[in-house]
């Protein structure tokens, strides 16, 4: 924290000495032949804002692939992104809590939409087990609709004449949402009931264990930021016996030793790697929120079946 702070604290002189050509040439050259400069907070935001915008839009993501935006410190290059940007494009519900003061540091005058306005939250548990709302909620892809929409109508307000466009698009995703639920449904359909209790390495899941019909405990809280305590964690491996939970699986944006600890103790085997906060590259098996989505519920069943 001390280290965000002092960054935050050179962020408005290094981006008012620095002539504005200079300040994201990349972010420049795109808004030449792009009519928005959007930057989201995090990867699936970004492929969310993509499939919207079209090539209409240029997007970036302050924290990329396999990066855990909870624990994220952002850059002095971040803050001259969002000096330069259309629109910002936050999840909310308390997910990024260095966001606002980043924003504030850049002197940024874009508008901000909040990706997730309109979900019902579910409540978590925060730092310290204090109550917290839980930010995760593009693990339902219910919810990921709502998201969309909230871009889609953005892109509009900052760009009206792109207005045809950014419905066509996000008309045409949400439909492809509509059948990826579909298929996550008949996906999970094939694992029995007594076999839907599984642990992941943070509660990242609550949202897609509603949707779904799985239950997800974890040692963590909604946060990566909150380390489980000794009485928790023996607390969780005493239940995990007691229900004779079916598999526990890593995730691809935290460390996995606490999961494979986990799984030693009890016996129970590691059925996979889930994708939760963050975006797989390229060459991962979820570059894509569909992928993300798609490669969850595969993983799941292909653990909890056999």
């Amino acid at each position: 924290m001390a280290r965000f702070l002092i960054v935050l604290a050179c962020l408005a002189g290094l981006i008012a000495s620095a002539p504005v050509a200079a300040q994201e040439p990349q972010a420049k050259r795109a808004a030449t032949k792009n009519a928005v400069t959007v930057v989201a907070s995090f990867s699936i935001l970004a492929d969310l804002v993509r499939n919207v915008g079209g090539e209409r839009v240029a997007v970036s993501a302050l924290v990329g692939p396999n990066g855990d935006a909870h624990v994220y410190e952002p850059t002095p290059a971040d803050s001259k992104r969002i000096a330069v940007a259309t629109l910002v494009v936050v999840n909310g519900l308390g997910y990024e809590g260095w966001i606002d003061r980043l924003i504030a540091a850049s002197g940024s005058k874009a508008p901000v939409v909040v990706a997730s306005a309109g979900v019902t939250p579910r409540a978590g548990e925060g730092e310290h087990g204090h109550a917290a709302e839980d930010p995760h909620a593009w693990q339902s892809v219910a919810d990921a609709k709502r998201y969309v929409a909230n871009i889609r109508d953005a892109l509009i307000r900052i760009d009206p004449p792109g207005r045809d466009l950014y419905a066509a698009n996000a008309a045409s995703y949400l439909a492809t949402l509509d059948a990826l639920d579909a298929e996550i449904r008949r996906t999970l359909a094939t694992i029995p009931a007594d076999r839907r209790r599984v642990i992941t390495g943070h509660d990242a899941f609550g949202y897609f264990g509603d949707a779904y019909g799985i239950a997800f405990l974890s040692p963590q809280g909604v946060s990566t930021e909150a380390e489980p305590s000794a009485r928790d964690l023996a607390r969780l491996i005493t239940q995990i016996r007691a229900e004779k939970i079916s598999a526990v699986f890593l995730e691809n944006v935290i460390d996995p030793r606490l999961v494979r600890q986990i799984a030693r103790e009890t016996g129970v085997r590691i059925g996979g790697t889930l994708v939760s906060d963050a975006l797989t590259g390229p060459g991962g098996p979820a570059p894509t929120y569909v992928a993300l989505m798609r490669h969850n519920a595969r993983t799941l069943a292909a653990a909890l079946t056999n």
